[in-house]
């Protein structure tokens, strides 16, 4: 048996202790990288990765595999303090949105109270923003790779990061072939 590389893992839920019992996206994301092998890696935003860990674990086996061009794409994407806090407002705005969805679907129903939700600190924004999301379908996986997006757009990638990781690849084909 060949060795689990990142061009041959198979995105799953939860978190791993190495790549041959799988990898969520920001296991991959560590990988490509170059890093220990981590959901939490140094190289990604914090607010992008805890939303990609939270999404990575609510969505299907089908959706979860899309996310894997998105494990190369936050790579480098960790910067300043203000770029966090940015996306972590996007993240909020974009979950209070999604929550208001949400509101006009319950109060539909006279049974359901609806209440002013907290806002979680930066570092658990992903999470909040992964509950807003009322039920999971193609329209709202679209609206979710959008907001990446989005999210990768504020701030500034580490281009030292991100020459590290292209340097990684082509290494690994050469070897390849």
């Amino acid at each position: 048996m060949s060795p689990v590389s990142y061009q041959t893992i198979k995105l799953s839920k939860g978190k791993h202790s190495s790549p041959e019992d799988g990898a969520c996206v920001m296991e991959l994301a560590s990988m490509l990288a170059g890093e220990a092998f981590t959901d939490h890696p140094v190289s990604v935003c914090p607010v992008i990765g805890s939303f990609l860990r939270a999404y990575n674990d609510s969505i299907d086996d089908k959706r979860r595999q899309s996310l894997y061009e998105y494990a190369s794409r936050v790579v480098g994407s960790r910067g300043a303090q203000r770029a966090q806090q940015a996306r972590a407002d996007r993240l909020a705005q974009w979950a209070d949105e999604m929550y208001r969805i949400r509101r006009r679907w319950f109060l539909r129903s006279p049974l359901r109270a609806v209440e002013r939700l907290r806002k979680p600190p930066v570092d658990a924004i992903g999470t909040y923003a992964v509950h807003a999301i009322r039920k999971h379908s193609d329209e709202t996986h679209v609206a979710v790779l959008g907001l990446i997006d989005d999210l990768l757009a504020i701030g500034v990638r580490d281009d030292r990061v991100t020459a590290r990781v292209t340097a990684g690849r082509t290494r690994a084909l050469d070897a390849a072939t």
